[in-house]
């Protein structure tokens, strides 16, 4: 099993991000679950979604505490949340940053990826909502699921714009960086 942790800031899509990958990942046949966890309920507070994915039925329904893969929708969370904390050796992390991966640290890595979530969000959708965006970064970062994928599963379920949404996602993958580290 692969678990997934998003931390993100509240009105940035985090919990959105999760159900539409659980969604993608499902609809190529695995089993996957998304679900939130919230502390002060309130927009721009940290907040932290996860997922999983397994070839397996999912029977464990705790918080992910060992995460597989962490996501950050924003990097001013780098410096106020342990995001790593937790992280399995050989964990991937992708990052809504402007700064090349090799600048992220990341001692249990084996990957770091980098992506301008928040510039591309604001090109195409006109917000800094960059759950979209950072799930094309997922895709390339992880290769757990196919980008088409992804975009079909966006189509389906943003709740706004969503063939803008899929144009982010589908920019954000090509604009990645991955670092093996």
């Amino acid at each position: 099993m692969r678990e997934i942790r998003f931390h993100g800031r509240g009105g940035q899509g985090a919990v959105t991000a999760a159900q539409i990958l659980a969604d993608a990942v499902f609809r190529e046949g695995k089993y996957s679950q998304a679900f939130p966890f919230f502390g002060a309920e309130r927009r721009g507070a940290p907040v932290m979604a996860f997922a999983r994915i397994d070839d397996r039925p999912i029977r464990v329904r705790s918080h992910v505490y060992e995460p597989d893969y962490v996501v950050v929708l924003d990097p001013t969370l780098l410096e106020v949340v342990k995001v790593t904390e937790g992280m399995r050796e050989g964990g991937i992390l992708i990052v809504n940053t402007e700064r090349n991966p090799e600048d992220i640290a990341c001692e249990t890595c084996s990957k770091v990826a980098t992506v301008d979530a928040t510039t591309i969000a604001l090109d195409i959708l006109g917000v800094p909502i960059t759950n979209t965006a950072i799930l094309g970064a997922f895709a390339k970062a992880t290769g757990e699921v196919k980008i088409e994928t992804v975009l079909d599963s966006i189509r389906r379920m943003s709740p706004a714009k969503p063939e803008e949404n899929a144009r982010a996602a589908e920019r954000a993958y090509s604009e990645t960086k991955v670092l093996e580290v």
